[in-house]
């Protein structure tokens, strides 16, 4: 019976794995990323070696290995962009991947091999590289919601923006100037219209006295032809 159950505590390991920890870490494309991973050295003896991989950890070494370590140094290498930047010594195993690009986003294995069955510590990190988002605030920008009536064929609010273009000074509306450029302008009109106000009332007075002129000259003219005739 005892042994039947020691089989089946085997297979349990086997098909399942050893218990990670894991963490998430977010980058932006083409900068230094560092994935955590530590482990207890309290003296020389504890130095042991270590890899990281791609996808989980699994039942034991690391799958798609990219980099490995005897303890000590680096000896195996993927690519030249990944570094362990940490003291080894100290048991700083943390990866670094420089100039991150979105391709690097993904799960990432750190296994550290200890000596006994099914002793290795090991973590699955998700690993997110994005591209930086850049913002720029047009001007004279402005957005309105319309939302079709109830009862339409389709009841879905969109959103419309327009951005007018930027006006500037040499091309903004001038004003309509007024009828006068400066100030002295204005003086003329008023006092040449002041004087056609003043004049024409003397015109007018000039040419009635001509016509009362006339009249009594003519009343003159009758009577001295009436006095003629008389005589």
């Amino acid at each position: 019976m005892s042994s039947y159950f020691c089989m089946n505590w085997i297979l349990l390991i086997l098909f399942t794995g050893p218990t990670v920890s894991g963490s998430l870490v977010k980058g932006n494309v083409g900068q230094n990323v560092t994935v955590p991973c530590f482990y207890s050295v309290q003296t020389t003896q504890d130095i042991t070696s270590m890899c990281w991989g791609r996808d989980s950890c699994p039942v034991s070494k690391c799958y798609r290995t990219i980099i490995w370590t005897n303890g000590w140094k680096v000896t195996e290498r993927y690519d030249r962009r990944y570094t362990l930047a940490g003291n080894l010594l100290m048991g700083d195993v943390s990866l670094t991947i420089m100039n991150a690009e979105e391709a690097d986003s993904g799960i990432y294995c750190c296994r550290v091999e200890i000596s006994g069955w099914f002793n290795d510590q090991t973590s699955n990190h998700k690993v997110v590289i994005e591209k930086a988002r850049t913002s720029t605030a047009s001007p004279h920008t402005y957005t309105s919601e319309q939302t079709s009536a109830p009862g339409s064929s389709s009841e879905s609010s969109f959103t419309i923006t327009r951005t007018w273009p930027s006006v500037s000074s040499s091309e903004a509306p001038q004003t309509a100037s007024g009828p006068c450029s400066n100030t002295s302008d204005c003086l003329d009109v008023t006092s040449n219209l002041q004087n056609m106000s003043v004049s024409l009332p003397n015109q007018q007075y000039s040419e009635n006295g001509i016509y009362i002129g006339i009249g009594l000259c003519a009343a003159l003219l009758v009577i001295l032809i009436l006095a003629l005739f008389l005589t």
